[in-house]
């Protein structure tokens, strides 16, 4: 009976860490989970890909793919998670940009760890090229972050609609 206190005890504490998902954006919504890795008796290792519309750039979305670990520790989801994290932008309608943002601005972020680790989308304007540009990496209190990926966005006319000039919506 020593068994039940301790399991209680463990699903107290990951409630507890509910918190610590929260997000600058809202939840991203999941398309899909594919197993990788196939575990007995507890959750498989899977790859899970996400689509999130950036938050002030209406019309356009993002996808990203991420590792999520099976086993005992995803499954009571104390597991430090890898930093492997691919992201795809597009345009997806006519682009309203609501209103201004610095280079480099976070547009949504995600723990990938108890307290360690933390996985960052993040928004600048090449204005060259009146594209913007979206950056994911896995950012580790420790090494720094060595894993990302860059995807590009152009503004493009959607219709009859002229596209937005992002440098015009740069903070200074």
């Amino acid at each position: 009976m020593r068994l039940a206190p301790l399991a209680l005890s463990i699903l107290l504490s990951v409630s507890a860490l509910a918190p610590f998902s929260a997000q600058a954006a809202d939840e991203p919504d999941l398309i899909f989970k594919k197993s990788t890795v196939w575990k007995f008796l507890t959750p498989d290792h899977k790859l899970a890909t996400y689509a999130i519309d950036d938050p002030i750039v209406e019309g356009v979305a993002c996808h990203f793919t991420v590792p999520e670990k099976g086993g005992i520790s995803g499954w009571i989801g104390v597991a430090e998670e890898v930093s492997d994290i691919s992201l795809a932008c597009r345009q997806v309608g006519p682009v309203t940009i609501k209103e201004k943002f610095e280079q480099g601005e976070e547009m949504f972020a995600q723990r990938r760890s108890l307290v360690f680790k933390k996985m960052q989308i993040v928004r600048g304007c090449d204005t060259k090229r009146n594209t913007l540009v979206y950056l994911v990496y896995s950012d580790k209190l420790i090494e720094g972050s060595p894993k990302n990926s860059t995807s590009t966005v152009p503004l493009m006319p959607w219709g009859d609609q002229k596209p937005p000039r992002c440098e015009d919506f740069l903070d200074d």
